[in-house]
């Protein structure tokens, strides 16, 4: 499977919902088993609430800010972050241009961490 980030933001904004008033900032690429991957680019406000399933993200453009419960974190193209299902966190002073892969994988509550 393939998808492209271009191709992506074609579909971004998606539709108005309660939680993205302005249109959804995000567009799945491909979906395959438990596993699904996202474009993200937020502008102004990003509302995400935790998710239920552990998630990647991979900077593609520009710059941010993440929190993920109390620790923050710089964002810049080619930086990775890794947070587990039901954490709280949000990307905060944003670029214009920042746009992000998302990767979902695993079961709600996320994977088991085996010693």
């Amino acid at each position: 499977m393939k998808i492209s980030a271009s191709k992506l933001l074609q579909q971004i904004p998606g539709p108005v919902t309660e939680s993205w008033p302005m249109g959804e900032r995000f567009a799945r690429g491909f979906k395959h088993g438990s596993m699904s991957v996202e474009l993200y680019a937020p502008q102004n406000k990003d509302p995400q609430k935790p998710h239920d399933q552990d998630e990647l993200y991979f900077i593609i453009e520009g710059s941010s800010l993440l929190l993920i419960e109390d620790s923050e974190f710089e964002c810049s193209p080619g930086d990775a972050f890794f947070v587990k299902a039901g954490e709280a966190h949000h990307f905060f002073q944003f670029s214009d241009d920042f746009k992000t892969w998302v990767v979902f994988w695993g079961p709600k509550g996320g994977e088991e961490v085996l010693s």
